[in-house]
């Protein structure tokens, strides 16, 4: 089997809400939709959802990356030879994870429709039966940070992750009144997105956080400064999670070695799909390190994608692919059991992509042979 064509359309998907996180503003996600073609006639799907802030990529230079690198340099080749694929797009372009994502997401799904399984049965099999869907709580005022969650809570939502990354002081505000809010019995993961820079600043807002049982403190200082998480870990009892910092196998082994997060958080965005996903949990798993797969605001596409990867492996312990429950319209069909995903039973993907919807979001589109 041969790839034959790649289509790509650069689309914006509708927010019910802005989504603010500590270093954007968003009003619309913006996406690169990749459709797949093979001279079977089998169709897949795969999507890129840059971050210029921790991948370097950015929506237009994701659509002519694709355009006129990925795409050219896959056509005529095996779908299903996933290493070859990404020795392949490696050799073509340096880094890009986002849009090699999006080239390896297609192809698995591909590769699950030929052989009529789901994408997790090539990847180990199903490992979970569900995953509780934790809420994610954007940045905004204590008082309504805190009556969102307590309106989740309702909704019989057991957990939240709060996007914090101000001033600390402020931050601890917002942590202290959601957990005021909703009782002891939620759990409450704090993600910093690397607002509070570095150590003492983040052993500040722990120490002034000492009282309200955080279930997890992920990226408070800069990506980049690996050292820094490395304190903050000798010098408190908070588990820790890295996220911006990890990309590939390069950061972690670096992670590894320095013993410098409890926990991981995945993401196909930042790694260059579910291949390189699979071999940084198998990295993660040998070290004794819990993983998470992560979510950069994706469609039922991408989401879908990183489900499968976390249905498939033990060491993952939780998922926060919150996409297109944020969005008031979504290319895709994934389906959530609120407050909890179950996947199903269908070759690739799992889903039914609307190409309707794809040619009312797009921007831009062009068509690869």
């Amino acid at each position: 089997m041969k790839i034959t064509e790649v289509e790509i359309y650069a689309i914006e998907l509708p927010l019910i809400e802005p989504f603010i996180i500590s270093y954007d503003t968003y009003d619309t996600m913006p996406s690169i939709i990749v459709k797949m073609t093979t001279d079977e006639g089998i169709i897949g799907y795969g999507e890129a959802v840059p971050d210029e802030h921790v991948t370097g990529e950015t929506w237009e230079s994701t659509y002519m990356v694709l355009k006129h690198q990925l795409a050219p340099a896959v056509i005529g080749h095996d779908p299903l030879g996933f290493e070859k694929i990404h020795e392949l797009m490696d050799k073509t372009v340096y880094q890009v994870p986002a849009a090699k994502a999006a080239i390896d997401i297609a192809c698995f799904d591909i590769a699950g429709k030929k052989l009529n399984v789901p994408i997790y049965q090539l990847i180990g099999g199903r490992y979970h039966e569900k995953f509780p869907i934790t809420h994610v709580l954007s940045i905004g005022t204590p008082e309504k940070m805190a009556n969102e969650a307590a309106e989740r809570v309702a909704m019989g939502y057991r957990s939240f992750k709060m996007k914090v990354g101000t001033e600390v002081m402020k931050d601890v505000e917002r942590i202290q009144a959601v957990r005021e809010k909703v009782g002891e019995d939620i759990d409450i993961r704090v993600d910093v997105n690397q607002g509070w820079h570095n150590a003492s600043t983040t052993l500040k807002g722990l120490r002034a956080l000492r009282d309200v049982n955080l279930d997890w403190l992920e990226q408070p200082v800069d990506a980049d400064d690996i050292d820094a998480m490395v304190e903050v870990k000798s010098k408190t009892d908070v588990t820790l999670m890295i996220d911006e910092a990890l990309h590939g196998a390069k950061e972690m082994r670096e992670i590894i070695a320095k013993r410098a997060a409890d926990k991981v958080n995945i993401k196909l965005m930042k790694c260059g799909g579910i291949y390189p996903a699979m071999k940084l949990a198998n990295m993660a798993e040998m070290a004794g390190i819990e993983c998470q797969v992560g979510s950069m605001v994706e469609s039922s596409i991408g989401s879908a994608a990183g489900f499968h990867v976390a249905f498939s492996k033990k060491i993952m312990k939780s998922v926060e692919l919150t996409g297109p429950l944020k969005f008031s319209k979504d290319v895709g069909n994934l389906h959530y059991d609120v407050p909890f995903i179950c996947l199903n039973e269908r070759p690739g993907l799992g889903i039914d992509v609307d190409e309707n919807v794809i040619q009312e979001l797009c921007r831009h589109s062009c068509i690869v042979r």
